[in-house]
């Protein structure tokens, strides 16, 4: 309500999968790889995740394993491999027996200020004058993960109980609110997640709450800003976020010398 917003659906009507590539001999034959598309309608349009996912082939099914909430660029997941970059891991993920998925967080909503008019907000808001508590687009984000769980708790080769959503940065904000909010997920990843992560919001160390409006005003609802300079006043701070998962597992990754992971 008063920080990330309310999400306007939780699991749409119209929701579908598609498999839409299948290579049982990747990772020199390690993996199979599926891409797969989830599809969503809503009232102001229709929307796609692009799942990519990398199942060990000699673990037993069915396998445990990670969902990465990517906000850097897409060659971060190239599910080629041509490009093995140290965001995704994906090999030695798979050698130690967990599948590997990931997406783009660009897909639900572009990280950038546009009036909430593209990505999920304008498939799913309704009218033109949105309320002070709605969703912003970490919580259009973290959606999507939990779209991403619907699918795999439909794929026989998943572990659906067994699931850890990560993030870095604001990807590390966005995989707190998911799994605060998404209790199928057994595990919470966030490295530094910084303010209006992991961060106390009340020790003004690093990122405050009228910087982080500032610079990125379209990841929280519009109460959120009622707090710039006014820490105190907010009801609630991210140590009972981090709370919200018990007893399930967070893991929180915070550099000591960065003021800003706190």
């Amino acid at each position: 309500v008063n920080i990330y917003g309310r999400n306007p659906v939780n699991r749409p009507e119209h929701l579908e999968f598609e498999t839409v590539e299948t290579t049982a001999t990747a990772l020199s034959g390690a993996a199979t790889y599926k891409q797969v598309e989830i599809r969503y309608v809503g009232p102001g349009g229709t929307g796609a995740i692009h799942l990519a996912l990398f199942i060990p082939n000699n673990a037993k099914k069915p396998v445990p394993g990670f969902v990465l909430i990517c906000n850097r660029s897409s060659v971060n997941i190239d599910p080629t491999r041509e490009n093995k970059s140290p965001f995704w891991p994906v090999e030695q993920i798979v050698a130690r027996g967990y599948f590997a998925a990931a997406f783009m967080n660009s897909d639900l909503d572009p990280d950038k200020d546009d009036g909430f008019k593209n990505g999920v907000h304008g498939i799913f808001d309704s009218g033109t004058n949105r309320a002070s508590d709605a969703w912003g687009t970490i919580a259009a984000w973290a959606w999507g993960a939990s779209r991403v769980m619907d699918y795999l708790e439909t794929d026989k080769d998943i572990d659906a109980a067994k699931v850890g959503v990560i993030g870095h940065s604001r990807g590390g904000k966005t995989a707190l609110w998911c799994a605060a909010q998404d209790e199928r997920f057994g595990l919470a990843v966030s490295n530094d997640s910084g303010c209006t992560g992991a961060a106390l919001a009340r020790r003004r160390r690093g990122e405050s709450i009228e910087a982080i409006n500032g610079r990125f005003p379209h990841w929280f609802c519009s109460n959120y800003k009622q707090y710039n300079k006014r820490e105190d006043d907010l009801p609630v701070d991210q140590h009972q976020l981090i709370a919200l998962m018990a007893p399930r597992l967070v893991y929180v990754a915070s550099a000591t010398e960065d003021a800003w992971a706190d």
